[in-house]
């Protein structure tokens, strides 16, 4: 066969090849059954059935969702569209940025340094030069406020905060008052801030039958009485060892609450009929029986050292203001004015109640670094997105410096406000919280509004809606954990909010300065504190609502006072507790202490019937309250020559409260047992 022969074998294949597949071609297009609605074969390689209205694969996805988007009405899907597109925003967003006003003016400073100092080592060794100066007189400023010279004779004074107290509160003395000794023949120097008046206890507080709250803790004062003191003490003024010493020495006269200062005090031992007056701004609380802890002022011991947080205040504000007007980098801005502030705060204008300034500067350099790690977190996600670009150096240093510090001195600012903690049990105690957290919600409120059309404007708004709302589900979750209660610290309050303040314009900057005042001054003041905390430390100190002793008088004399104080053990169901033990306070100093499972704290006859009973010899003062009758001299026993006035008996006040181990719950209101014997029932509830 030749080549082309061969060529024509080969074309007459392929061309019966064609003449196939065409034939299949036209079966297929040909055949009328197989096209029809009821062709069994459709171009697939089997039968059909009952699973041919399902769809596998990619599209079941959108299978499911066009299902449930047919029964949404297209109302909805409109109005959700709508909203969809609002919160997006404007399409191109529109950035915030802060044009000067008076650009002239306000570029200056600039101007100033590109011509002296044009080049950056010129402005690194001026920025250097700025520390060293701030950091020097700082130091020597603080030096003379924190150390003086000994007193002659009492050496040098221990730093005391101002609600520093000899007398713990309820049985925290220990019995008689022990773990509080001594009560006399002993002195004190020590050393006072200045501001001390503003410093009030936030508990209610028991003097006698009388209860103290959200006003500075001052019992006693000047008398006409003898005390045995009249040519030692400043204004023979005398004041129960509960008393706030700073605010005592206030209402003496002794110090000036502006400046504070330097003394000494003399413990005084057991004194009676403690007056109420009115001086110095401080009004004294009055009592009309005896305590066996009192102190006075011992004149012409007033050391001349003064509180100097105002001086210090100026150097600090000065140099930051200097640095906010000449400095355009956000990065030199925050962390200058972060570290100046907090120093600041810490160690002169809000220190913690610490009683030796070594300890006050270990403290505050253990706050300072994770201090600057949330610092780090809101300059780069906060700061910086506001201060970048912004030559407004005037307008800068007074709406974000100027609240900054506003926020930092908390203590002399938002202090003043009705609300001192955001607990329910505060808010619903102090007077005039209630409206004043109202307005300050509602502040809050319509400043949030406006931040969140700011995010609207810059297209923001959809990634901070699901970081507030995943912070707002946290707190929820916090709230229904058991066992313990949610409060929110300032510096808390001041890191939710940082968020939405990350715009440069100038209510952004207002807000944003004030809360990074708060945030310091949280931190330096009083530390990390938790944001979950149990009732028994939110509450310390405070009622509780816990099971009160049923008291009745079973027998009463001139000298002798029996109680029936019912059957132990009790069981507390709120505070789910068995107490099986009770205390006994007498004119607010434990008297007694008695378990139901040790009789040696009981006298003989003293449980009857399964209740438990307790006798109380009436007190003389100066007999350091000896329990034996044959060592405390009787009233009627006294000499002849004592006056009528000495022999009559003081009144005392009794308060009662279960024990459980050795945490006891709260204390009954107080009864009182006149100088004539009667007895005066004690009002329900605790005190």
């Amino acid at each position: 066969m030749g080549p082309w022969d061969q060529r024509d074998e080969e074309a007459a294949d392929c061309l019966r090849q064609d003449e196939r597949v065409d034939h299949y071609h036209d079966e297929d297009s040909d055949d009328d059954a197989t096209i029809g609605p009821d062709a069994p074969l459709n171009g697939s390689g089997r039968p059909s059935g009952e699973f041919d209205g399902l769809q596998l694969g990619g599209d079941s996805k959108s299978s499911w969702r066009d299902r449930i988007a047919e029964r949404i009405p297209p109302q909805i899907k409109s109005t959700w569209a709508s909203t969809v597109t609002w919160v997006k925003g404007p399409d191109p967003p529109r950035i915030y940025t802060i044009t000067p006003f008076f650009p002239k003016i306000q570029h200056a400073p600039l101007a100033l340094l590109d011509r002296y100092a044009p080049r950056t080592i010129h402005r690194f060794w001026l920025l250097v030069v700025l520390y060293a100066s701030w950091l020097l007189s700082f130091s020597l400023v603080l030096r003379a406020s924190s150390f003086s010279s000994s007193i002659p004779g009492h050496g040098s004074p221990i730093r005391l905060n101002c609600g520093a107290r000899y007398w713990s509160d309820g049985n925290g003395c220990g019995l008689n008052g022990d773990q509080c000794r001594p009560f006399a023949n002993a002195t004190l120097a020590f050393r006072c801030p200045a501001d001390c008046l503003k410093t009030e206890i936030l508990n209610p507080h028991a003097v006698g039958d009388q209860e103290v709250v959200y006003r500075p803790l001052v019992v006693g004062g000047p008398t006409d009485q003898q005390t045995g003191f009249e040519d030692e003490l400043v204004s023979n003024a005398v004041y129960r060892g509960d008393s706030f010493i700073c605010a005592s020495a206030v209402h003496a006269g002794f110090l000036n609450d502006a400046e504070g200062g330097c003394g000494v005090l003399s413990l005084t031992g057991e004194q009676s009929s403690f007056t109420s007056t009115k001086r110095h701004g401080v009004e004294s609380v009055g009592f009309d029986s005896y305590f066996p802890h009192t102190f006075g002022f011992l004149s012409g011991t007033r050391a001349s050292c003064k509180d100097l947080r105002w001086p210090s205040l100026a150097i600090s504000v000065f140099f930051t203001t200097l640095l906010s007007i000449f400095t355009t980098s956000p990065a030199v801005f925050f962390w200058s004015i972060f570290v100046m502030m907090f120093f600041q705060t810490g160690l002169a204008s809000d220190p913690p109640s610490l009683t030796t300034y070594t300890g006050l500067l270990s403290v505050a350099f253990g706050r300072f670094l994770p201090a600057c790690f949330c610092g780090w977190v809101t300059y780069h996600y906060t700061v910086k997105r506001s201060l970048s670009g912004l030559t407004a150096q005037f307008e800068k240093t007074v709406l974000w410096l100027g609240p900054a510090w506003v926020g930092a001195l908390n203590n002399q600012t938002f202090d003043k406000l009705p609300i001192q903690r955001l607990t329910p049990h505060d808010i619903k105690a102090q007077p005039g919280a209630i409206p004043t957290l109202i307005v300050v919600v509602l502040s809050i409120f319509f400043i949030a509004l406006g931040q969140a059309w700011a995010f609207r404007v810059e297209g923001r708004m959809p990634r901070y809606l699901a970081i507030y709302s995943l912070l707002v589900g946290a707190i929820l979750i916090m709230l229904a954990m058991p066992g313990l209660s949610l409060r929110i610290h300032h510096y808390i309050l001041a890191l939710l909010l940082l968020p939405g303040t990350s715009f440069q314009n100038r209510p952004s900057l207002v807000y944003q300065g004030l809360l990074v005042g708060l945030f310091v001054n949280g931190i330096a003041r009083w530390g990390f504190d938790s944001i979950l905390q149990t009732p028994g430390e939110l509450l310390r100190g405070a009622q509780r609502g816990s099971l009160l002793p049923i008291v009745s008088v079973l027998a009463m004399g001139a000298r002798n006072i029996t109680f029936n104080l019912g059957p132990l053990p009790r069981w507390d169901a709120k505070a789910k507790l068995v107490y099986g033990g009770i205390s006994v306070l007498v004119n607010d100093v434990e008297r007694f202490r008695g378990y139901s499972d040790d009789r040696s704290y009981w006298d003989d006859g003293s449980i009857k019937g399964g209740n438990f009973s307790w006798t109380w010899r009436r007190h003389q003062l100066g007999s350091d309250l000896a329990e034996d009758a044959a060592v405390v001299p009787l009233l009627d026993e006294l000499p002849d020559d004592v006056d009528a006035e000495a022999r009559r008996a003081l009144p005392e006040y009794f308060r009662f409260g279960y024990m459980a181990d050795s945490e006891v719950g709260d204390f009954s209101k107080a009864g009182k047992w006149t100088g004539d014997g009667d007895w005066v029932e004690m009002e329900p509830g605790p005190s």
